[in-house]
């Protein structure tokens, strides 16, 4: 039976979204941000390619070309391979949008978002972090970049064992505590009992983000990121999956984005350890099945803060990895790579950028090479596997 090998690269966009005027980073609209064009143009200026044989062997530089009509040396167009572009309807440009369009479910309602920059949050969500984790006060309370908020907070947190509280643009709310002297366990059972409030105010998620450090060490957040999203108000591609008694696998933060809702098998850690993990998979994840996965490192590593060269470096790492995937596929295994969002590491501001992504496709599947819906893809992988679609 084919499997299906499903891969979200959080954050790559081809730019080119008709409605990117309509949204903002600071005062500044996200018209004509492009992540991948913007890296490549970024790195010839610095006099170095941009190397990514195996994504432009899948059709990169093709569905970028047809996302803006800029043909880059470092992306060319080929005249072999099987791609679209995927264009985002659900409002938001936030991970759990992207991915449950990506997932057959796009979000046409409004999530809430905490507005003011400074003094975000009710009085009543504070009442209910101290009352969890028995403390006098938060900290923070603000929109902020994750590491400059620990920067500015990290050692009164350390000291007091407030947690840092902030926002984004997108529909979240964050935590920050140190492992240690706070505890993740302790994160994690804040962010758990605190997210059916914040869920209430639809709110699509509460973020644990553990660090370590010191203040003369210096801070540093690591990989026991939480995601505590709400649950998807209809059924999606893993549950049409499940439903059909397959297996389904979750590699990265899947697991999180759809409240671990149908996934049998769940695997996290660094974008190094999951690549490994989806390799692996290659060779043991059951026939009929859904490999679903996500590699959050472009997006939390790079693209919020603004680094293209090390989002460059880190797109070549996944072409040399992926390029491994590709040759343990079977006959049958249709592989698809896409994106959820944009995170243009070259724009204005730290967040998302609205653009629209590629779906590059290696197996027995075809693609018309235009704009779809980004939805379109659950219904290829569900027809792939041969399952049906349930209607909400």
């Amino acid at each position: 039976m084919p499997r299906v090998f499903l891969v979200v690269m959080d954050s790559v966009g081809i730019g080119g979204a008709p409605d990117a005027d309509k949204y903002f980073n600071g005062e500044i609209s996200d018209f004509g941000s492009n992540t991948v064009l913007h890296i490549a143009q970024y790195m010839e200026k610095l006099g170095r390619p941009l190397k990514l044989p195996q994504l432009n062997s899948l059709g990169l530089g093709s569905a970028i070309f047809h996302s803006v009509g800029i043909e880059h040396p470092d992306l060319p167009v080929s005249n072999n391979a099987n791609w679209a572009v995927g264009r985002e309807t659900s409002k938001g440009k936030d991970t759990p949008s992207g991915h449950w369009e990506i997932a057959g479910l796009p979000v046409t309602w409004d999530w809430h978002y905490f507005t003011e920059k400074t003094n975000s949050f009710p009085k009543e969500i504070i009442k209910s972090i101290c009352e969890i984790s028995g403390v006098n006060g938060i900290l923070g309370n603000k929109h902020a970049s994750g590491i400059e908020i620990i920067e500015e907070f990290g050692q009164f947190h350390v000291e007091t064992s407030m947690p840092i509280c902030y926002t984004s643009a997108d529909s979240v709310f964050q935590i920050a505590a140190h492992e240690t002297a706070f505890g993740l366990d302790r994160l994690y059972e804040l962010c758990e009992k605190l997210s059916p409030m914040i869920h209430s105010l639809n709110i699509g998620r509460v973020i644990a983000r553990p660090f370590l450090g010191s203040k003369d060490e210096g801070w540093r957040r690591t990989k026991n990121r939480k995601d505590y999203a709400m649950v998807p108000p209809s059924p999606v591609l893993i549950d049409w999956v499940k439903a059909a008694g397959r297996k389904t696998y979750s590699i990265g933060k899947i697991g999180d984005i759809f409240s671990m809702r149908n996934i049998d098998f769940n695997v996290t850690g660094s974008d190094a350890d999951l690549m490994q993990q989806l390799e692996e998979h290659t060779h043991f994840a059951d026939n009929g099945s859904l490999i679903f996965a996500n590699f959050v490192e472009f997006d939390s590593l790079y693209g919020h803060r603004r680094d293209p060269l090390g989002y460059a470096k880190a797109l070549e790492w996944f072409d040399n990895g992926i390029a491994s995937v590709v040759k343990n596929l079977l006959e049958d295994d249709l592989l698809i790579i896409t994106a959820d969002h944009g995170n243009d590491p070259t724009w204005s501001g730290t967040d998302h950028t609205r653009e629209q992504v590629p779906i590059l496709l290696h197996g027995k599947a075809n693609l018309i090479q235009s704009e779809i819906d980004l939805n379109v893809i659950a219904a290829l992988a569900s027809s792939h596997l041969g399952v049906a679609i349930k209607d909400p």
